[in-house]
C-alpha cells in the first residue's frame, strides 16, 4: 500500500478542512501511483475538491507535477509529502471556446438584419457587407464545429472566471465593434466611400473571397493535422509535418492572420485594422512559445529552417 501525506496550500477550503490528510491507495507502489491516481484518491475524500481543481506539487515547491507523473518519478517515497491548491471552480476548454466563439455568431445577425435598431434608419447594404458578413460567419461557424469535433485539448479545464477575460476580445471587438463599424451606413450601397470605388467592385471582392477562402480551408487543414498527431486520451506530442509546417510551427495562426488580412484590406475600417493588429499580435506571442517549446523538446531533431508564425520572417 502507498500512503502520502497532502497538505493545504494556505488556507484548505471550506469543503476539505481535514487537510492535511493521510491518503491511501491500496496494493499499489510508487512506480505505478501518478498523480491522477493522488488526485482522484482526494476527490474520493473531498467529492467537491475534484481533480481538475487540484495543483499538485512537492512540499515547499509551486511548480506542478503533471498528472502522468508517477511518486516514483517526482521523488515521493511511501509515506512523503505533497501539497494540494485549490485552483478555484473550472470550466472545460471546450466549453470556453464554443461561448467565445458563439458571441460573434448572435452578434452579427442581429447587427446585420436590424440596422433600424442599431444605426437608426435601413441601411441598403452593399455587396461588400454582405461578402463581409457572409466571411465572419463562416469563420465562426468553422470555429465551432472545430471545437466540437476536431481539437483536442492538452488541459482539460481553465479557471471559470476567465471565461469572461477570453470572451471579451470575440464579443467586443470581433463580435460588437468590428459588426457595428461594417455594417453601418458608411459601408452601404449608397454611401459615397463605396459607390464608385473599388470596394464596389465584384472582381475585388471576389478576389478577396478566394484568398479568404483559400486561408480559412488552410487553417482547417493544418488544425486537422494536428488533432491526428495526439491519439485520443493522451497528450503526446510529435513535430508536425505536412501542410503550412515546412516554413512555420503555427501556420493555423499565419493562415488566421491572413484570413483577417482580408478583411481589412477589403473594407479599410479601422476596426478592422486594429483588431487584425491585436489579434495578430496575440496570436504572434502564442505562436513563438509554441516554437521555442519545440525546439526545447526535439531539440536537434526539429526543423531548424521553420519560423514561428511568418514565412522566411519570425
Amino acid at each position: 500500500m502507498v500512503s502520502v501525506v497532502v497538505s493545504s496550500v494556505g488556507k484548505p477550503p471550506s469543503f476539505a478542512r481535514g487537510l492535511p490528510q493521510t491518503v491511501d491507495l491500496p496494493g499499489r507502489q510508487p512506480e505505478d501511483v501518478t498523480v491522477a491516481d493522488v488526485k482522484a484518491a482526494i476527490a474520493a475524500k473531498y467529492p467537491k475538491f475534484y481533480p481538475s481543481r487540484q495543483k499538485i506539487t512537492l512540499k515547499d515547491s509551486k511548480s506542478a507535477i503533471a498528472d502522468e507523473t508517477t511518486l516514483a518519478d517526482a521523488g515521493v517515497a511511501n509515506g512523503g509529502d505533497l501539497s494540494v491548491k485549490d485552483l478555484g471552480p473550472q470550466i472545460s476548454w471546450r466549453t470556453v471556446f464554443l461561448v467565445e466563439y458563439g458571441g460573434p455568431l448572435v452578434i452579427h445577425p442581429l447587427m446585420y438584419h436590424f440596422p433600424k435598431v442599431v444605426y437608426g434608419g435601413h441601411v441598403q447594404h452593399s455587396m461588400l457587407q454582405s461578402y463581409v458578413y457572409a466571411f465572419v460567419m463562416l469563420h465562426f461557424a468553422k470555429r465551432e464545429l472545430e471545437t466540437l469535433f476536431v481539437h483536442r485539448f492538452s488541459h482539460g479545464t481553465m479557471p471559470l472566471m476567465n471565461i469572461f477575460k477570453n470572451s471579451a476580445h470575440y464579443h467586443l471587438l470581433s463580435g460588437f465593434a468590428l459588426a457595428f463599424a461594417i455594417y453601418s451606413p458608411t459601408y452601404g450601397a449608397t454611401s459615397p466611400y463605396i459607390r464608385g470605388t473599388v470596394r464596389n467592385d465584384p472582381l475585388f471582392i471576389w478576389a478577396g473571397a478566394a484568398v479568404f477562402l483559400f486561408a480559412e480551408l488552410s487553417n482547417l487543414a493544418v488544425h486537422i493535422t494536428l488533432r491526428n498527431l495526439r491519439p485520443v486520451g493522451t497528450k503526446k506530442r510529435a513535430i508536425p509535418y505536412g501542410y503550412g509546417f515546412s516554413l512555420v510551427s503555427t501556420p493555423n495562426y499565419f493562415f488566421e492572420f491572413l484570413a483577417w488580412l482580408t478583411v481589412a484590406s477589403l473594407t479599410g475600417s479601422y476596426v478592422a485594422w486594429i483588431f487584425l493588429g491585436v489579434s495578430t499580435f496575440q496570436m504572434y506571442v502564442w505562436a513563438v512559445k509554441k516554437h521555442r517549446a519545440y525546439k526545447k523538446e526535439f531539440g536537434a531533431a526539429y526543423p531548424p529552417q521553420r519560423k514561428a508564425m511568418f514565412p522566411l520572417l519570425a
